[in-house]
């Protein structure tokens, strides 16, 4: 932003957020750019086929792709992409506010041929913290039962489940996470 309208922290488009200093591969996290769009939505359609969710199942939606912009980093929140060397963009995930306190993370994905590789967990992360930096203090998601992969994921990051829905052929599992809880010295055990 030109004119230091930059609050500290604030991430332009195209701004890296993390190498790849840690992992097995050379992931490179980022904020989202328009450029990404085509890669962005070939993977959440990649993602979402992989465990069987389709168009017109109640769960399925894609109406925040063209204006990722606008629902994501202009409106509170944020979109990160992954990278990686020779195979280009193979993870992502958004934050899309909710209210002052709360965001919803979203479009979490992992292309197939990059999946056990910790690069879920390293976007939840970065979301997380994004989220707490932007003021968050708490986290809601959903994913279905067929996304075992992401629910694995968000009960090892402390994820709770809030409640179960079916629509059509799936259950929608809500889950929530504070981001500022404090667990006491007494039940650190």
């Amino acid at each position: 932003m030109a004119g230091g309208d930059a609050l500290a922290g604030d991430l332009e488009p195209g701004d890296p957020v993390r190498g790849g200093e840690s992992g097995p591969a050379p992931l490179r996290i980022r904020r989202y750019r328009w450029s990404d769009l085509d890669a962005v939505w070939s993977l959440h359609q990649i993602g979402l086929a992989q465990v069987g969710v389709v168009p017109g199942d109640g769960v399925y939606y894609d109406d925040d792709f063209p204006r990722i912009t606008e629902v994501y980093l202009r409106a509170g929140g944020d979109f990160l992409v992954g990278e990686v060397p020779g195979a280009g963009l193979v993870a992502m995930g958004g934050l899309r506010r909710i209210d002052a306190g709360t965001a919803e993370m979203c479009r979490l994905r992992v292309h197939p041929d990059h999946q056990r590789r910790g690069y879920g967990a390293r976007i939840t992360q970065e979301l997380e913290d994004r989220a707490r930096r932007l003021g968050y203090s708490t986290l809601r998601g959903d994913t279905t039962m067929r996304q075992v992969a992401a629910l694995e994921l968000y009960r090892k990051s402390g994820w709770r489940e809030l409640r179960r829905e079916v629509r059509g052929d799936n259950v929608v599992i809500y889950i929530e996470k504070q981001l500022n809880a404090v667990v006491s010295p007494l039940f650190s055990r």
